[in-house]
């Protein structure tokens, strides 16, 4: 697109210059020295040029956001080509400009057609003008997309919708239920995954370890801080691979399943705490991404 209008720039420029012995850029009888015409013409070109080479540093800002935008939404930038002009094409004009033997007869002109023109230098500046505010438009535009992007990554990375255990199976859910040990209805704070002992725990969300310990009712523990008062609590594991201060990324393994503490065989018991109180897991393991 730059190379189109460094073009019409340049043809407009030597046409205007071709035609100012008589004649101002605008069709009128000019009324200053073409000393100063000319001085006046070569300014504008050169106005105009500065604001061509501040649209093309814009344009290189658009391609490198839109590039970005493409891989955070999982595509790949080449599918887009941000460093290519799109393709343009169109018939000839079917109208002579009567310009000589070369260009053939008039012919008159249909209902609604134009008459093919040179662009003054004027028009020029006022067609730079509207799409510099267009590339301003679509990058503030494109500003906005990549703010929703980020906090959508934000949210898939942060808040714990990945199974702690890819193969477990629930053996209790959250709520009210008939305790194990007691027998009386009790709640449960979380939610039980049956599971082979030995089988790998990871953090539901990225976060910082902190806790790391044996608890006497939850055994081998570890909660993960995602930021936000969001707490994920991994209790009854037999082995913890991760320690306090440690930083997980979602899917990073801490623990394997065990049956430590207050515990009626091997499984995990999973917890997902906002501002330390407990809230149905299921709701956050449902969320898509």
């Amino acid at each position: 697109m730059l190379c189109l209008f460094i073009a019409i720039l340049v043809t407009g420029a030597h046409a205007a210059v071709g035609r100012f012995g008589g004649q101002s850029l605008f069709g009128e009888q000019a009324a200053a020295p073409a000393d100063d015409g000319q001085v006046v013409l070569r300014e504008s070109i050169d106005m105009m040029a500065t604001r061509l080479g501040e649209m093309q540093a814009r344009l290189l800002r658009l391609d490198t956001l839109g590039e970005r935008l493409a891989r955070s939404a999982g595509f790949k930038p080449q599918e887009f080509m941000f460093d290519q002009a799109p393709g343009r094409g169109g018939a000839l004009p079917s109208l002579s400009t009567g310009r000589g033997a070369a260009a053939g007869p008039a012919v008159a002109p249909g209902p609604g057609a134009a008459i093919p023109r040179e662009l003054s230098v004027g028009e020029l500046g006022q067609k730079l003008d509207l799409l510099s505010r267009q590339v301003d438009d679509r990058a503030e535009r494109l500003g906005i997309i990549e703010s929703i992007v980020s906090m959508d990554f934000a949210r898939r990375t942060f808040v714990p919708s990945g199974l702690p255990v890819s193969t477990g199976q629930f053996s209790s859910n959250f709520g009210w239920r008939i305790d194990p040990f007691t027998g009386r209805n009790t709640f449960h704070d979380g939610v039980d995954f049956f599971a082979e002992p030995g089988t790998p725990i990871v953090a539901a969300a990225s976060g910082v370890v902190t806790v790391a310990e044996f608890h006497a009712q939850y055994g081998n523990m570890v909660e993960i801080d995602h930021g936000n008062d969001l707490v994920t609590r991994y209790a009854h594991a037999s082995l913890l691979h991760v320690r306090v201060g440690d930083v997980v990324r979602r899917g990073h393994r801490i623990a394997d399943v065990g049956s430590t503490g207050r515990s009626t065989g091997p499984h995990l018991h999973f917890e997902v705490r906002h501002r330390g109180l407990a809230q149905n897991p299921n709701r956050f393991l449902k969320t898509t991404g």
